[in-house]
């Protein structure tokens, strides 16, 4: 019986005892290599075979297929087999820790899942008479309720699906202020401590997009955004906590200068878990905030899925959201506001961001978290979210250059970057020998204020040994970094695919599995 060699190429034995040509198979112990679905099983079979069924006319009405369905045809085992093969090759929440800044993936209570699975949740449909959901709408109710009084805002709206997505509630909500007041702002200013789709927001929603620089300590120059301030700009768009990990000391005195100058404020809401029962962004000035419900309420982040981003608005502002939202009657009776129903209650509403009400999954989910952690649990949420991200700081600052160590504690994130490594070694190499060290790497690059920037985020759900042995394998990799070891350049060396060209990868994936041509003799 032959085995893998080191460089994992394992001779074949023909019938008379002759080595074939070696093959790759690509396995490291137990995990072992996967090919694609088409290259397992071939398009001629089936997994199963039915009898043909005869004696009964077609009912297609002529649309009967034409020719082969082209999927390859696999056993149950195959099946079964590919698939987990394939779900071990990916990271996940529930296998280590996520360093990720700003994107955070957080531990998602088993609870909540058991909630959103009950009867009544998970099969309800969007379309069924609204006596036949009363549970459901005081469940959408009740979560928006809480939303507004840890934010201290004045109204909320819950369809939006996603936290970018909530970002265009609320521009749309400031452009609709806007123009029902006759006012032809163009202008949207956004830090450069702000996340990334803020601008992106504001430009789809039609604005020009100017930006606002930081200081040294990596906050707002209140100055600068005080001197562009002017008849053209309809509001600020602002992160806070920023993306820099640290809170906007002068969020109020932003927010007042706005105001003054006739415009709204848009705050990022994505890093409310650093702040959640400890500060209300209404007290601050904030006229519309998103909320991320998989970042600061425990849902699943949702990554293109089914994601989750009500929006908070100030009394000015609210008359201005969007259709529809639920309304609670004098009898404990529920109803959904929609356009048909209305009236002149909210007649400035600048429309629909769904088809329906929202995401009753990430609501429940949601509710269920704050439910059993209440208001003092809420509290302690921020509190530790803040210590953990300041535990890293303080392990990993005499290793890696944390360039706003001197702005005073961060809040859910900490900062660094690449100052200090070796010649020719970087950021990339640092998170790809993060990943042989059974990590997933932070977030690399970003923000732009800080030159090869890795951002990490810890949450409040992790312990104080998995950030000690996160802090360990960090201070190894950085150390070979600044020694210059060689083998960090081809890391990662345990995962199941070595580095890739990421530039190409880019520029020129390779989406779609062709056939290969089939070799034909020469006669």
């Amino acid at each position: 019986m032959s085995a893998l060699n080191q460089s994992g190429w394992k001779p074949e034995m023909g019938p008379s005892g002759d080595s074939k040509p070696a093959t790759f198979t690509g396995n490291r112990a137990l995990m072992l290599e996967e090919a694609l679905i088409f290259e397992i099983g071939t398009t001629d079979t089936t997994g199963v075979d039915l009898p043909e069924v005869g004696g009964v006319a077609s009912r297609l009405g002529g649309l009967e297929r034409n020719r082969t369905i082209g999927l390859p045809g696999l056993s149950e085992p195959e099946t079964v087999r590919h698939y987990t093969r394939l779900s071990r090759q990916n990271y996940a929440i529930d296998l280590g820790f996520f360093p990720l800044g700003s994107c955070t993936m957080k531990h998602n209570p088993r609870l909540n899942e058991k909630v959103a699975r009950m009867a009544g949740f998970a099969d309800v449909h969007p379309l069924q008479p609204v006596e036949t959901v009363q549970g459901a709408l005081a469940v959408i109710n009740e979560l928006a309720v809480w939303l507004i009084k840890l934010t201290g805002m004045y109204g909320v709206a819950m369809t939006p699906k996603a936290g970018a997505h909530g970002e265009l509630c609320g521009i749309l909500a400031i452009k609709a202020a806007l123009e029902a007041r006759g006012d032809p702002r163009s202008v949207i200013l956004v830090p450069e401590s702000a996340h990334g789709t803020n601008p992106a927001t504001a430009a789809f929603a039609g604005f020009s997009v100017e930006n606002i620089p930081a200081t040294s300590e990596g906050r707002v120059d209140l100055d600068a955004l005080k001197a562009r301030l002017g008849p053209d700009v309809a509001g600020v768009m602002i992160t806070n906590p920023n993306t820099c990990g640290l809170f906007e000391r002068d969020m109020k005195a932003i927010s007042d200068a706005v105001h003054a100058a006739g415009g709204y404020v848009y705050c990022d809401g994505a890093n409310f878990n650093a702040i959640v029962g400890r500060v209300r962004p209404g007290d601050l000035g904030i006229d519309a905030m998103h909320i991320n419900l998989h970042k600061t309420f425990s849902t699943p982040h949702g990554g293109g899925g089914p994601g989750s981003g009500p929006v908070v608005m100030s009394e000015a502002l609210s008359p201005y959201g969007p259709l529809p939202f639920t309304e609670r009657h004098a009898d404990g009776r529920y109803s959904l506001v929609e356009e048909e129903t209305v009236g002149e209650r909210h007649p400035h509403s600048f429309g629909r961001m769904t088809a329906f009400h929202g995401q009753m999954g990430m609501f429940t989910r949601a509710l269920s978290y704050i439910l059993s952690h209440g208001a003092d649990g809420l509290r302690q949420v921020a509190e530790d979210a803040v210590l953990n991200a300041n535990y890293i700081l303080h392990g990993l600052k005499d290793s890696l250059d944390a360039p706003f160590a001197h702005s005073g504690p961060c809040m859910h994130e900490a900062l660094f970057s690449d100052n200090g490594l070796a010649d020719g070694f970087t950021t990339l190499d640092i998170a790809k020998g993060l990943i042989d060290e059974g990590y997933h790497p932070m977030t690399v690059y970003f923000p732009l204020v800080v030159h090869g920037a890795m951002l990490i985020e810890p949450t409040e759900t992790e312990s104080k040994a998995t950030l000690d042995q996160f802090i360990g394998a960090m201070r190894s990799v950085v150390a070979r970094a600044k020694a210059g070891d060689p083998s960090l350049k081809s890391a990662p060396h345990h995962a199941p695919r070595r580095r890739l060209d990421e530039t190409l990868a880019a520029r020129k994936p390779v989406l779609v599995w062709r056939e290969p041509d089939v070799a034909v003799a020469a006669e």
